[in-house]
C-alpha cells in the first residue's frame, strides 16, 4: 500500500520541470548581469499597468463619490506648483505598484497626507470600498469636504434628512406590532 510514486510523472515529465527550471535560472543569470553592467533599465517592462476600472454599475457609491471628488492631475504639475503655498509630493513613485511617476501620468494627490498614487492604483483601491489612505490610512477626504461627502453619499442611497444628521428621528417611523 501507500502513496503511488509518480503521479507527477504522468502529468508532467521531469524533463518538462527541469527545464522550466533551467530557463527561470538564465531568467535570473541575464537579469543579475545586467544589473551588474548598469543595464537593468534595458530589461523594464515599458507595459502600463491596465486601468481596470470596475464599471459604474458595479462600483459603490462611496467608490464613485470619492473618485469625482479627489483631483487627478498630471505628476509635472505638482512639482511645478510647489512654490505656491503648496508644498511637495511626500514621494517619487507609486506605493501600490511600486513604479516611478513619469511626468505627463495622471496622479491623484491627498492633501490630508500628501501621498500621491498613480490614477488607476488608488482607483483601484477605492473600487475596494477603502476610504484610507493605502500608506498611512488617514482619511482620503479632506476633513472640509467630509460633511459634503456625507450628505452626498446619503443622497445616492436615497436616504431624507432624517437619517443623515446622524441621529435617529422616531417622528417619521413607525413600527406597528403585529
Amino acid at each position: 500500500m501507500g502513496f503511488p510514486v509518480g503521479y507527477s510523472d504522468l502529468l508532467f515529465p521531469k524533463l518538462i520541470f527541469h527545464l522550466i527550471f533551467f530557463l527561470n535560472f538564465l531568467r535570473r543569470l541575464i537579469s543579475s548581469i545586467f544589473a551588474v553592467a548598469g543595464l537593468s533599465h534595458l530589461l523594464e517592462s515599458e507595459v502600463p499597468w491596465p486601468d481596470a476600472n470596475l464599471p459604474p454599475e458595479l462600483c459603490s457609491a462611496s467608490a464613485i463619490l470619492i473618485q469625482e471628488i479627489l483631483p487627478v492631475v498630471r505628476f509635472h504639475e505638482l512639482l511645478k506648483g510647489e512654490g505656491e503655498g503648496r508644498r511637495r509630493p511626500l514621494a517619487d513613485g507609486c506605493a501600490v505598484c511600486l513604479y516611478e511617476f513619469e511626468e505627463r501620468e495622471e496622479v491623484r494627490w491627498l492633501s490630508n497626507c500628501r501621498h500621491v498614487f498613480h490614477r488607476g492604483c488608488l482607483d483601484r483601491w477605492v473600487n475596494h470600498d477603502q476610504r484610507t489612505c493605502p500608506l498611512c490610512r488617514t482619511l482620503l477626504i479632506p476633513e472640509e469636504m467630509q460633511e459634503a461627502f456625507e450628505r452626498r453619499l446619503w443622497a445616492s442611497a436615497g436616504v431624507d434628512g432624517s437619517f443623515a444628521g446622524g441621529e435617529f428621528d422616531d417622528s417619521t417611523s413607525s413600527v406597528s406590532p403585529s
